[in-house]
C-alpha cells in the first residue's frame, strides 16, 4: 500500500480564485482564447493581474500549452509549469500539482486550468477512432474487437456487474442523474438550467450500452475553467476568502488500465479512489460525517455510487439509498451530468462557493468539502477547508 502516513501539504495552500467561461454546445471560438478568458476571469476573482503569475498547470489533453497561454495572457517568466495525465483523472491533481510548487516555494502563484471545444470540436464520447501504437493502448487492444469502442461501453462492464452482485436494478443509476439535474435546474450557469428530472425520464430515456442509459451519461460541452493557488499566508490578503487545500492525493490501483480493467478480482468497486480516500482521509484528519459537501465525479452515474462506498460513506451496495434519501449534498453545481463536463475542473470551482459560502445551492455552514477527479482511470482528489 502506498502512502502510508500522513503527508505535509495539506493546509500550506490554498485556492485563492475561480473563473470560468460560459458552458455551451459551440464555442464559437478556439480552445486557446477559451483558456485565456478562464484564467483572466480567475485571476480577476482573485484580485491579481497576469504579471503575478509564475506557474502553470493544466491536462496533458489539453491542447493550449502553458507558454502559449502564458503569452496570450501577458504572463512574464515562468518558473514552474507541469501537465497531468489520465483525462478527468487529472482534475484534482492540477490542484495538488500547483500547491506542491507553492509549498516548496517553485512557485508563488500557480494558474489550472483546462479548456476544450468537446461538443463542437472533438467529441470524447465518440470513443476510439484512431490511436498510434503505445503501451498505454495494448489494454484496449483486448476490448475493442469485441465492440467494447466508447467509454460508455467500458464503464457499462462493470455497471452490469454493480448491479449482479448486488441485486440492484438499472433505477439505482437513477438517483444520482435525479440529484444532479435538481441542483443543475437552479444554477444558471448550468446547461440544464431550469430542467429537472424524475426517475421516470431516467428509465425513459435511451439506451446507450445496456445498463447504462441516456441520462446515465455526462454531457459534451465547449468551455474553459480556471483556478488560481497561492499559498494560505497570500491568500489571506487577496480578494476572496480562501479555499484552504486540506488534502491532496493521487491513485492508481492494482492492475489498473484506463477505463478497462476489467480482468481485477472485483468489478463493483474502485480501488485507485481507495487510495485517493485513505490519504485524504489521512491528511486532513476528516472522515465521512465530517463532509458537509460531497462533489463527486460524474461522467457515468455508477461510479458515483462506486466512489461513495470507497470513501465510507456507506456500505457495499447501499449507495443508491444513501443518494435517494439525500443524506450527502451532492454535486450542487448540477454535476458534469447537468452544469458542464469540464473534465472536473467546474466541480472544483463548486467545491470554492461552497466553502466561500456563494454557492447558488450553497448548504448553510458547509466548511468542509470533497473533491474527487475522473474514474476508471488513475484518479485524484481534493478535501477543501474554511479558513480557521
Amino acid at each position: 500500500m502506498s502512502a502510508r502516513a500522513r503527508d505535509s501539504l495539506g493546509g500550506r495552500a490554498a485556492i485563492a480564485g475561480i473563473g470560468a467561461t460560459e458552458f455551451s454546445k459551440d464555442s464559437g471560438r478556439s480552445e486557446l482564447r477559451l483558456a485565456v478568458e478562464a484564467v483572466r476571469a480567475a485571476l480577476d476573482d482573485a484580485g491579481l493581474t497576469p504579471a503575478d503569475v509564475d506557474g502553470l498547470v493544466t491536462f496533458t489533453m489539453d491542447t493550449s500549452p502553458e507558454i502559449t497561454v502564458a503569452q496570450a495572457c501577458g504572463m512574464g517568466e515562468l518558473s514552474f509549469f507541469s501537465r497531468v495525465h489520465y483525462g478527468g483523472g487529472a482534475a484534482c491533481a492540477t490542484v495538488q500539482q500547483a500547491a506542491l510548487a507553492v509549498a516548496a516555494g517553485v512557485a508563488e502563484v500557480v494558474v489550472c486550468y483546462r479548456a476544450f471545444n468537446e461538443r463542437s470540436g472533438r467529441r470524447f464520447g465518440a470513443g476510439v477512432r484512431h490511436r498510434e501504437p503505445s503501451a498505454e493502448g495494448v489494454a484496449l487492444g483486448w476490448a475493442l474487437p469485441f465492440g467494447l469502442l466508447t467509454p460508455a461501453s467500458w464503464v457499462a462492464m462493470a455497471a452490469r456487474r454493480y448491479l449482479h452482485a448486488h441485486g440492484l436494478t438499472p433505477e439505482a443509476f437513477g438517483h444520482v442523474a435525479v440529484v444532479d439535474r435538481k441542483y443543475a435546474a437552479t444554477n444558471p450557469a448550468a446547461w440544464f438550467h431550469g430542467r429537472p428530472i424524475t426517475l421516470a425520464d431516467h428509465a425513459a430515456s435511451r439506451w446507450i450500452a445496456e445498463p447504462l442509459r441516456l441520462l446515465d451519461c455526462c454531457q459534451e460541452t465547449d468551455g474553459g475553467q480556471a483556478l488560481v493557488v497561492t499559498s494560505l499566508e497570500r491568500a489571506r490578503e487577496l480578494r476572496r476568502p480562501p479555499a484552504v487545500i486540506a488534502a491532496a492525493a493521487q491513485g492508481s490501483g492494482r492492475a489498473q488500465e484506463q477505463m478497462t480493467s476489467f480482468y481485477r478480482d472485483d468489478l463493483t468497486g474502485l480501488p485507485e479512489m481507495g487510495v485517493v480516500a485513505r490519504q485524504l482521509w489521512r491528511t486532513s484528519g476528516c472522515g465521512p460525517a465530517d463532509i458537509d459537501v460531497g462533489i463527486l465525479y460524474d461522467h457515468f452515474t455508477p461510479f458515483v455510487l462506486m466512489q461513495l462506498e470507497e470513501f465510507g460513506f456507506c456500505g457495499r451496495g447501499e449507495a443508491p439509498d444513501f443518494v435517494a434519501a439525500e443524506r450527502l449534498p451532492l454535486n450542487t453545481h448540477g454535476g458534469q451530468l447537468g452544469e458542464a463536463y469540464l473534465h472536473g475542473m467546474n466541480g472544483v470551482a463548486e467545491a470554492v462557493r461552497q466553502v466561500r459560502g456563494t454557492s447558488v445551492n450553497q448548504v448553510p455552514g458547509a466548511s468542509r468539502i470533497l473533491v474527487t477527479a475522473g474514474t476508471g482511470v488513475p484518479t485524484s482528489g481534493l478535501v477543501l477547508t474554511a479558513d480557521g
